[in-house]
């Protein structure tokens, strides 16, 4: 979420088309989160027939801040407005950090409320997935932010970490339009997977555009891909380890 380095890199940024690929990237994230919640959360959140704990909502009102957010900042630097951009860091840095807590508390949530209707088992073995989906993200936001001033890394540092949370808004559209009625529940592991992987396509898109631009996909998309896609697979083994369940449940009882 940064400009190319320049000698005027206002100038730079607003000559280069290619500086708003970011900003297009981000506006995809945004329309991928917000179609992806709208039928099951959105929707009937205006309607008011979703009932659900405050810390719900406010999962879902960072999450979508961010992707926001993502645009904003973007845009700030697409268009040569770089001191805006960095001045706008903080707010960034508050936005991950509560996502990060946020994201916890909500998959907490998610394993008490399994537990609440007898899927105790069920709901710990899917905690991996949101578990390690917000410790991948707030270890690339992380990264990016140590990255300030190596822009080519720090864009595509922060546009891997607004991928990295699409799945579940992915998720929406099989559950929705794909899936018939399931017992009441968490989802099986094995099928977030597919998801995961139509969500991951715009990291493609960002690959390729790389390959045109610069002749090879960035370094940051090569490992932080195969970290992403490692980190997914290994969710549904893992999920059945006794290990697993050891430390979820603990985490579980803790909440209790």
């Amino acid at each position: 979420m940064t400009t190319l380095i320049d000698h005027n890199p206002a100038r730079a940024a607003a000559s280069s088309p290619a500086q708003y690929f970011y900003f297009y990237m981000a506006l995809s994230c945004t329309a991928v989160a917000f179609l992806g919640f709208a039928p099951t959360y959105f929707l009937p959140l205006a309607t008011g027939s979703f009932p659900s704990m405050p810390v719900i909502h406010f999962h879902g009102l960072l999450f979508f801040a961010w992707s926001l957010y993502f645009v904003f900042q973007t845009w700030l630097a697409a268009s040569g407005r770089v001191a805006r951009h960095r001045t706008m860091g903080m707010i960034g840095v508050s936005l991950a950090t509560a996502m990060t807590i946020f994201g916890f508390l909500a998959a907490v949530n998610a394993m008490k409320r399994s537990a609440a209707v007898g899927l105790t088992n069920e709901g710990i073995a899917f905690a991996i997935v949101p578990l390690s989906g917000i410790l991948f993200f707030a270890v690339v936001v992380t990264l990016a932010i140590a990255a300030t001033r190596r822009p080519e890394i720090h864009k595509r540092l922060m546009l891997l970490a607004g991928i990295s949370v699409l799945d579940a808004a992915v998720a929406r559209w099989f559950l929705t339009f794909l899936a018939p009625p399931g017992p009441l529940g968490p989802p099986p592991v094995p099928v977030t997977i597919p998801p995961a992987f139509v969500a991951y396509l715009l990291l493609v898109a960002a690959m390729m555009f790389d390959w045109r631009t610069r002749g090879r996909p960035h370094p940051v998309y090569v490992y932080g891909g195969i970290a992403l896609v490692a980190i997914k697979l290994l969710n549904w083994p893992i999920s059945t380890t006794a290990a697993w369940h050891s430390f979820a449940g603990g985490i579980l009882a803790l909440a209790q």
